[in-house]
């Protein structure tokens, strides 16, 4: 026997040609429709009913036409971290359009911009010479069971549910073009974000231990006093080095390279490590020779740097053990501590052929891409083996302040124009007759606000040294 209700609802399939026919269809399907409901909520627990809904969701969610092919990339593998999917997740933010309506924003203490992320709740488009990507991210529930229980506790997705990877899905003619291809550009680019972003930090020796801090020095290439050309064949002498990795391993080089900074205190040698350092995005670990107790020693401190780093030695010439050794009046028997047992041992903490043989012998491969920068305010004191090519390639040679590099100097601290021209000029004049370190010069700067007053003053405090330099030549000349 047919219900009055679906008899009325399938006869009005035969006569739909009237507005009043739609009418009792609409009415007809929507009092159905209000019955399944009332039915389905009657019969079905909850705890089913929300199981099925949720495997309806993933399957429509997660279809795709025959032709799409995608990956997975897991959070982990074999339980340590992706590499692919730490780069992923660098990478998309870079590619969410202004037109992307979900997004996750936040501020950490130590990046100056705010930070951006997809939460997962639309699709990331991405396109890459002819092909197009989408960009998928993935999760797993922390508990099912508990969910189902408390289908309210959906709502609370940043409780409930962690990040489990990526899908990445394509059209399958370009599985090759993804994989060698698109993947390796993630990478890179990926290396060149975290390289643009990182803080950069400094290592001290402590008790036999690295210890690190923020590199914090503020100076940069573009704000140290230094001679324009010199400056220019430095940065060219760097990206000379960065690009040239494969010749290096041709040649059977370890791939570093070395410089000696040298020239009277005050010059501007840390300023110009810290410059390379931020140039490079290299941290630095700067190494007193006096913290090192013997040759094992150092070449354990040696071991704990990472590649892509800047190792300094500070001031070579306070140690007795890079001294030129062909000065023998150099050397005294302090150099030499009596034992309790009235016999000789080295004072030294180590010796000149283990640091030679950590810059250029057999240790010199244990890591790669490395600078090593050499201080000193005596070169002629160290020993010429330490200073040969191979071991200090670039020799920096970091004088008094001259005219171009004063310009520099003072443009950084007083904003100079045009109207102070003469004074420039004059100060350019006396620094060609004095010998001034851009230490002092920038203190003169420091003194006023007023770029006029802080000029005159650098002016007089140079005619006087001038003055002084010419009353002592004569007093030399009436002496000879």
């Amino acid at each position: 026997m047919r219900s009055p209700m679906f008899g009325g609802f399938s006869s009005s399939f035969t006569n739909i040609g009237s507005a009043s026919s739609w009418f009792e269809i609409y009415a007809a399907f929507s009092t159905f429709m209000m019955l399944l409901r009332t039915a389905i909520n009657d019969l079905i627990p909850i705890k089913l009913r929300n199981f099925i809904i949720s495997k309806l969701s993933s399957f429509f969610t997660n279809y795709q036409p025959n032709n799409q092919a995608s990956l997975q990339i897991d959070r982990f593998w074999d339980g340590i971290t992706n590499h692919l999917y730490c780069a992923a997740k660098e990478y998309l933010p870079t590619k969410i359009s202004n037109t992307y309506k979900s997004l996750k924003v936040g501020k950490l203490s130590k990046h100056h911009n705010v930070l951006f992320a997809f939460d997962g709740k639309q699709v990331v488009t991405d396109e890459f010479e002819d092909i197009k990507v989408k960009w998928k991210l993935v999760g797993k529930s922390k508990d099912d069971d508990e969910l189902l229980k408390n289908p309210r506790r959906r709502h609370n997705k940043s409780n409930d549910y962690d990040e489990n990877g990526f899908v990445l899905s394509f059209d399958e003619k370009y599985r090759e073009k993804v994989m060698k291809k698109y993947i390796p550009h993630i990478l890179t680019t990926y290396e060149t974000l975290k390289a643009e972003n990182r803080t950069l930090k400094i290592h001290s020796m402590q008790s036999g231990s690295w210890i690190q801090s923020d590199l914090t020095h503020p100076a940069s290439f573009e704000s140290i006093a230094l001679d324009p050309d010199l400056k220019k064949s430095i940065i060219d002498d760097i990206d000379r080095f960065l690009r040239r990795k494969k010749l290096y391993h041709k040649v059977g080089k370890p791939w570093k390279r070395g410089y000696l900074l040298y020239g009277p205190p005050g010059t501007g040698k840390s300023s110009l490590i810290a410059a390379i350092a931020k140039y490079l995005k290299f941290d630095v670990y700067d190494l007193d020779l006096s913290s090192v107790f013997s040759n094992s020693d150092l070449m354990r401190v040696m071991r704990e740097t990472s590649n892509r780093s800047i190792v300094v030695f500070e001031d070579i010439d306070c140690n007795s053990e890079v001294l030129d050794r062909s000065k023998s009046d150099q050397f005294s028997d302090n150099d030499f501590l009596d034992t309790l047992a009235g016999a000789k041992m080295v004072k030294t903490k180590f010796t000149l052929s283990g640091l030679l043989n950590y810059v250029d012998g057999l240790w010199s491969g244990c890591g790669e891409e490395r600078i090593l920068i050499f201080t000193t305010n005596h070169k002629d004191k160290v020993d010429s083996a330490l200073l040969r090519p191979g071991r200090m390639d670039m020799h920096i040679h970091l004088s008094f302040l001259k005219g171009k590099a004063f310009r520099i100097l003072a443009s950084n601290y007083l904003d100079i124009e045009e109207q102070h021209g003469p004074l420039i000029e004059q100060i350019e004049e006396l620094l060609g007759k004095v010998d001034v370190t851009p230490a002092v010069a920038a203190e003169y700067l420091l003194r006023s606000e007023d770029p006029n007053v802080a000029l005159e003053g650098l002016v007089k405090f140079l005619q006087e040294i001038d003055v002084s330099k010419v009353v002592v030549n004569e007093e030399n000349n009436q002496k000879v």
